[in-house]
């Protein structure tokens, strides 16, 4: 590494939006972010969704025909046996 062209890593304090902060190196001395693993719903198993236009709802009609397709073509193979 050439010498005096890289910037000092140092202790940096991480605050989200929910207010929760820690600690980790960085570059820079505070990092601000939105969204952090205690508020993120993928790690607080608190599943939020934004559908703004319906096609969530859409798509667990299509799903749901599917899987009642699905489940009625088993049965009438069961019943033929």
């Amino acid at each position: 590494m050439k010498k005096d062209i890289h910037p000092p890593f140092q202790k940096a304090i991480v605050h989200c939006a929910c207010g929760s902060e820690f600690e980790t190196f960085s570059t820079v001395k505070e990092i601000r972010v939105e969204i952090c693993s205690q508020c993120h719903p993928l790690f607080t198993g608190q599943q939020k969704i934004v559908d703004s236009r319906g096609r969530v709802e859409r798509f667990r009609r299509k799903f749901q025909k599917i899987t009642e397709d699905t489940k009625s073509k088993k049965r009438k193979k069961q019943g033929n046996n």
